[in-house]
């Protein structure tokens, strides 16, 4: 009998991630795909990208729609608890032999609490990595302890995985999926994206996406008008802003990013998901990646491509010689897409080795999903302890 292997996605960034994986679970005889649906997914003010997953031709066996209580720290607090009861409900229906998480968001978190109490195996993708300037830490670090079986994207990410206890046999890096797309997608020719975007490239072009600083106390709108402040010294160059998601805050950003592209038309433009297709050919088309998403951490690199990281929200992550980190004010933002314009750090990005794989993710995950997925059907865990000297 087919394993059914249940993926939950609740966003467009992490179901981009996710669709590499997503078609190999599909394409293995032994396995059943089953797709939960939740979170920005439904949501219009984030663009409805749940059509997206239709449209590359998957069947979502569950729509959870979550009533957004804003997104404000009360807001998000309330989300969580609702949706815990609603995917209680979905995964005593669809009696997954596993559920598939990847990252740290309050939805992926709802899922984890979910499955865990109803004794469903977790498979958890990218534990043990670090977003210090957000909540998510403490939240991916809860889904570790909860799961079964990890996935992480470097070495070191895997020896936090087992500082937290878990046991090394069950955590494997596999590299991070994200570089599977830029590996196996077929990018857009130029002429073709600019047509999809509505946007004509410049001579210098950047692509904007910055999120909220979620452990910060309302300092993401104050950052994020430095970003812009900004993005006015430098008046011959192009930008393309992607919106911020649905944590605290986001839709502060979102409505100052579209602001300045009514006041800015001729030299930007804005998306509220442009789908990873053409999100990673956008990468491919300009100059530098600015902002704080992890995107510009994890996929840039393997474009060759330098990336401004403004302010604490990717802090402690892995990171990439082509990536500047920079404080979130005005000054050091223009010194930092300075440095990422000049010959000195477009040679070293020719050079560049991506710490986060080699684009053959999804078929380890598969691999070791085959293999072990019978061996995790008794969900007691001993701590493993770590031997420390001089502690």
């Amino acid at each position: 009998m087919k394993k059914k292997v249940c993926i939950v996605t609740g966003g467009r960034a992490e179901y981009g991630l996710f669709y590499p994986l997503i078609k190999r679970i599909r394409e293995e005889e032994g396995l059943k795909l089953q797709i939960v649906v939740t979170g920005m997914h439904l949501s219009p003010a984030f663009g409805l990208t749940y059509k997206m997953i239709e449209k590359d031709g998957f069947k979502i066996d569950k729509k959870i729609k979550i009533l957004f209580f804003g997104d404000k720290e009360i807001g998000i607090t309330k989300t969580i608890g609702l949706a815990v009861m609603k995917f209680a409900g979905v995964f005593n229906r669809l009696k997954p032999d596993a559920v598939v998480l990847l990252g740290d968001r309050f939805e992926t978190f709802s899922a984890a609490v979910a499955a865990f109490i109803a004794k469903i195996p977790i498979i958890h993708l990218y534990g043990g990595e670090l977003t210090e300037g957000v909540i998510d830490d403490a939240l991916r670090h809860s889904i570790t302890k909860m799961s079964s079986l990890h996935f992480v994207s470097t070495d070191e990410y895997r020896r936090r995985v087992i500082q937290l206890g878990e046991n090394p046999k069950r955590v494997f890096n596999v590299g991070a999926l994200g570089i599977d797309n830029i590996r196996s997608l077929n990018l857009l020719p130029k002429e073709e994206l600019e047509k999809e975007l509505k946007f004509k490239f410049g001579a210098k072009n950047i692509l904007v996406t910055f999120h909220p600083v979620t452990l910060e106390n309302n300092t993401s709108e104050k950052q994020f008008k430095e970003l812009l402040s900004a993005l006015d010294y430098f008046s011959g160059v192009k930008v393309i802003f992607t919106k911020a998601n649905a944590d605290t805050q986001g839709r502060i950003i979102n409505k100052l990013i579209d602001r300045y592209v009514i006041n800015n038309s001729r030299k930007s433009s804005a998306a509220v998901a442009l789908g990873q297709l053409r999100y990673l050919s956008t990468i491919n088309y300009v100059d530098a990646v600015v902002g704080n998403s992890s995107s510009g951490i994890i996929e840039a690199p393997s474009f060759r491509k330098p990336t401004v990281n403004i302010g604490d929200r990717q802090r402690g992550r892995i990171k990439a010689r082509s990536v500047i980190d920079c404080a979130p004010e005005r000054g050091a933002i223009i010194k930092a897409i300075n440095k990422s314009f000049s010959d000195e750090l477009c040679e070293v990005c020719k050079n560049i080795k991506n710490p986060y794989g080699d684009g053959y993710a999804a078929e380890r995950i598969i691999k070791i999903i085959k293999k072990d997925l019978g061996k995790i059907k008794c969900l007691k865990k001993k701590f493993y302890d770590i031997k420390v000297k001089n502690v």
